[in-house]
C-alpha cells in the first residue's frame, strides 16, 4: 500500500531534508518514527524509504511538504497520523495521511512548488523572528524600494536557465526551470516573497531573494535582474541569503490524485500570502 502524508516542520534545528551521515534531519527522524510505529524490528521487515517532494535545505521550514513511501502494514489513515506523530519531536508533524495509487510520487508527479520567504527589516533584529524569518539591518527612516523589485521580478516568469541562481552543489540535470508567479508584499518591518514554479535549482529562492534586496535597497537597479539571467553566471549575483526565513508552503499534484490542501491554520504567516 502508498501511503502519502503531508508534513509541517521547524526545519531550524536540522542538516536539511535528505538523511546524511552522523547529522539531524527530517528524512531521519520520520523514517526512524515509521520505523518504530509500523514495528519494522519486530516484525522482521525492511526499512521503508521516503519520497518527498523537496528536499528542503538545512535551516528551511516546511508548511505544505509531500512525501509517499509504501507501507508493508495496513493501517487506518488516522492511524498513520497519529501512530507516526507519538515517536516524532515537536518540531516535525504529519497533518494528513491517505493512501495513493502506486503511480503517484511525491517528488514526480508534482507539477507546482509554493515557497515563501519572510524577512524583517530594521535598525534591530527581533529575537521572537530568530531562526523564523530573515534579517537585514535597515536604518528606521529606510525601506524598500518595492516597485522596482516587482519590476525586476517581471523578467523571470516563464522558462528560463536559472544558472545565475544555482547552488554549486546544486544536482539537478538541467539549471533550466518555470516560475509560474513572483508576488512581492511589503507590510514593514516586514517583507515577503512567494515564489511558485514547478521545480527549483538548489538555493535558487535564496539566491534570488537576495538580488531582489540588492535592487530593494537601491544598490542595483531593477534591470540588473534581467543581465544576471541573461549572463548565466553565478558570480556575478548576489551572496546566498539566509535560511531561516524560507518555507516551503505548497506542493500541487494533478487533481486526480486527490492530494490534500495543506493544513495551514496554525501558520504564523500572513493569511493573504496563503
Amino acid at each position: 500500500m502508498r501511503i502519502a502524508l503531508g508534513l509541517q516542520y521547524d526545519g531550524s534545528l536540522f542538516s536539511g531534508w535528505q538523511s546524511q551521515l552522523k547529522q539531524k534531519t527530517i528524512q531521519d527522524e520520520l523514517e526512524n518514527a515509521l520505523a518504530q510505529f509500523i514495528g519494522i524490528e519486530k516484525l522482521g521487515l525492511d526499512p521503508v524509504r521516503v519520497i518527498t517532494a523537496g528536499r528542503t535545505d538545512a535551516g528551511v521550514h516546511a508548511l505544505g511538504q509531500v512525501v509517499h513511501f509504501d507501507a508493508p502494514v495496513e493501517r487506518e489513515s488516522f492511524s498513520w497520523v497519529r501512530g507516526v506523530n507519538s515517536f516524532l519531536p515537536s518540531s516535525i508533524v504529519v497533518n494528513w495521511a491517505q493512501p495513493v495509487s502506486e503511480e503517484f510520487s511525491a517528488r514526480y508527479s508534482a507539477y507546482q512548488r509554493t515557497y515563501i520567504y519572510a524577512l524583517h527589516a530594521g535598525p534591530y533584529r527581533s529575537p521572537m523572528a530568530d531562526a523564523r524569518a530573515g534579517y537585514l539591518m535597515l536604518p528606521a527612516d529606510r525601506w524598500f524600494d518595492i516597485e522596482a523589485m516587482k519590476q525586476a521580478a517581471q523578467c523571470l516568469i516563464g522558462e528560463h536557465d536559472f544558472t545565475s541562481f544555482r547552488s554549486s552543489e546544486c544536482q539537478s540535470k538541467t539549471p533550466i526551470k518555470t516560475i509560474h508567479s513572483i508576488d512581492i508584499y511589503g507590510d514593514q518591518p516586514w517583507l515577503y516573497f512567494k515564489i511558485t514554479g514547478n521545480a527549483f535549482l538548489h538555493h535558487m529562492v535564496r539566491n534570488l531573494v537576495g538580488c531582489f534586496l540588492q535592487i530593494g535597497v537601491g544598490k542595483q537597479s531593477a534591470q540588473w535582474m534581467q543581465a544576471l539571467l541573461a549572463a548565466k553566471d553565478r558570480s556575478l549575483a548576489a551572496p546566498t541569503f539566509s535560511a531561516a526565513g524560507l518555507y516551503l508552503t505548497k506542493v500541487t499534484y494533478p487533481e486526480d490524485f486527490n492530494i490534500p490542501q495543506p493544513y495551514l491554520i496554525n501558520s504564523w504567516l500572513p493569511k493573504y500570502l496563503l
